[in-house]
């Protein structure tokens, strides 16, 4: 593989240690820079690394040892720090969502092929064994022809837990923002890209009251839908169903189903890597589900893969968790939200190619 490909990090958070962890245990991959808003954050994260320094974001996208710059800032700052990379000659990789708006999408990728650099982003839960293996399972027909989805995300609301759960019900937040693009790159890596949507969505609640931590029993004010739910029409002639909720107490239904004319799948949780998947042949006299061996996908895999498969994808190859993909799923998600305040079904513009698959790969 030669030497490894120097990685930037742009927000030492809480996901951050995810990623680096995965980055350690890579060989493909080193640390070799941090920057953050807190410097004492970035100091402290380049110490637990030998060999990576702590700087600016300016300082790190200008550093010539650094190869990709990982950003993982909040949404908010996603567009501001890749076009600072962008503009450097560097490939930049993104937590999601790529950018805020569509809006800020376009002008992202639009400066990324004139610099002539690249774009990727998360989630990457998508090349792991779960959706890897029923991926396989589609292309190799075993449940015949796909015609149908259902995708799945309920809760009665993150401030139950979250200290500070005031963003979620800001724009830019709501569940389908939040947890929809798991769900959304599943259904996209699976059936392909989605040509138009229908949604309908609604906020029972003006408030939420957080319930634990410094701030319990103080009121948020609800300024997003809660409660969303739709209709995608793949190019592939698929339908899938997805419900996205902070207004569910639960539900016994499983995260993701696919369905063909010859037998349905059960999927693992999208925002998870691995887990069974369940197969249910039309015929089966005992209408018995069974589990699937695993057949592709990474493995063992973690936040951060992704990256790897994208510095790693040679040129002229569309990289799995690429800018594009990421973009169209963004485009998914602000189209329903738009059906769903029209009342009309709308074109998605955004288009990709259906994500090349994840061969067998375990033990890397």
């Amino acid at each position: 593989m030669g030497e490894p490909v120097n990685v930037g990090l742009v927000g030492c958070g809480t996901i951050a240690g995810q990623y680096l962890e995965t980055i350690g245990r890579l060989p493909g991959l080193r640390l070799a820079a941090a920057a953050d808003l807190d410097p004492a954050r970035a100091r402290e994260t380049a110490r637990s690394h030998p060999g990576a320094r702590a700087m600016s974001v300016d300082e790190l996208v200008a550093d010539p040892e650094v190869h990709v710059v990982l950003n993982l800032t909040i949404p908010a700052a996603h567009a501001e720090v890749a076009h600072k990379a962008v503009a450097a000659g560097k490939d930049v990789y993104c937590e999601k969502p790529l950018t805020v708006t569509t809006a800020e999408a376009r002008e992202l990728l639009a400066a990324a092929d004139a610099a002539g650099v690249r774009v990727g982003c998360a989630p990457d839960t998508v090349l792991g064994t779960g959706t890897q293996t029923a991926r396989k399972a589609i292309d190799d027909g075993l449940i015949g022809r796909p015609v149908a989805a259902t995708a799945i995300m309920v809760t009665p609301g993150h401030e139950r837990w979250h200290h500070h759960p005031d963003f979620y019900y800001a724009p830019g937040g709501g569940p389908l923002m939040d947890m929809g693009p798991y769900y959304i790159t599943s259904l996209v890596t699976l059936l392909g890209p989605v040509t138009t949507v229908i949604g309908a969505a609604g906020r029972p609640r003006a408030e939420r009251t957080i319930g634990t931590g410094p701030r319990r029993g103080e009121t948020v004010p609800v300024n997003v839908d809660t409660h969303v739910t739709g209709v995608l029409v793949h190019d592939s002639g698929a339908l899938s169903t997805l419900v996205m909720s902070f207004d569910v107490v639960s539900t016994r239904c499983p995260e993701l189903e696919v369905h063909g004319d010859r037998g349905s799948l059960v999927l693992p949780d999208p925002n998870y890597f691995d887990g069974d998947v369940l197969i249910q042949d039309l015929g089966d006299e005992d209408d018995r589900w069974r589990t699937l061996p695993v057949s592709a996908g990474y493995e063992p895999a973690g936040r951060g893969d992704g990256l790897a498969d994208f510095v790693l994808t040679p040129p002229g190859i569309e990289p799995r968790t690429s800018g594009r993909l990421a973009y169209h799923v963004l485009d998914v998600m602000e189209s329903l939200l738009a059906s769903a305040g029209s009342g009309r079904a709308l074109s998605v513009a955004g288009r990709c190619e259906r994500p090349r698959p994840v061969t067998w790969d375990a033990g890397r």
